[in-house]
């Protein structure tokens, strides 16, 4: 299993949209995946939330990384939320 590394801009995202880096390394290790741009991959989890963000309560909320594959490491490019 490959270790899997955030890169600057992933871990800016994280904080800026409410993700923690446990919940994308959990999306990228357990979520769906699915083709994106440039030959990258986008994983996606719903995890249980039940709380508020932005000042507005949700019951989910879907963590859903780009990442990049390579050699010896997987590589999150950014990582985007949703709250529903």
């Amino acid at each position: 299993m490959k270790p899997i590394r955030l890169t600057h801009h992933a871990k800016l995202q994280c904080a800026e949209r409410g993700a923690t880096e446990q919940e994308v390394v959990q999306a990228v290790r357990e979520g769906v995946s699915e083709p994106a741009k440039h030959g990258r991959m986008l994983y996606r989890i719903n995890l249980g939330f039940n709380r508020e963000w932005q000042g507005k309560r949700y019951s989910m909320k879907q963590v859903a990384p780009i990442v990049k594959e390579e050699p010896t490491e997987i590589v999150v490019i950014t990582v985007y939320t949703y709250y529903f």
